[in-house]
């Protein structure tokens, strides 16, 4: 699979899901350095949307901003998550294609089992299907 990735700040937890994303799948940096966050979240959702990534990852301070500026891009449904359970909820249930997650609120290991989990749903639940076209 091909993530689009970008972060307004690297520490331990953006180096640990950067490394869990180049061991298993192709990962297209969005960033360029010194990009606003509002922009990182835009250039994801747009290499989502686009079809130059399957999913995408951003990552802020909170992982709200990163996600709201997502969302702004048509055809993105980006998901705030903090633990695994609502990771893959974001996908099984909402069809998420955006996963926003802090990096100053997540532990390295945390973060890597959130994305994991989100990671490994094949796609949304069928009978959610309704619920997910009233999103838009």
């Amino acid at each position: 699979m091909r993530i689009a990735f970008a972060a307004d700040d690297s520490n331990e937890t953006t180096a640990a899901v950067v490394q869990h994303l180049a061991e298993q799948h192709e990962v297209l940096d969005v960033a360029v350095p010194g990009t606003p966050w509002p922009d990182l979240g835009t250039l994801v959702g747009r290499a989502v949307v686009e079809g130059r990534a399957d999913l995408g990852v951003v990552m802020c301070w909170t992982g709200t901003g990163t996600a709201i500026a997502a969302n702004k891009v048509p055809g993105v449904r980006a998901a705030l998550a903090w633990d695994p359970w609502i990771a893959r909820g974001a996908r099984l249930w909402n069809d998420a294609n955006v996963l926003a997650m802090s990096l100053k609120r997540l532990a390295p290991d945390v973060a890597v089992e959130v994305l994991a989990a989100f990671l490994a749903v094949d796609g949304p639940d069928p009978s959610e299907a309704p619920n997910i076209e009233s999103l838009g």
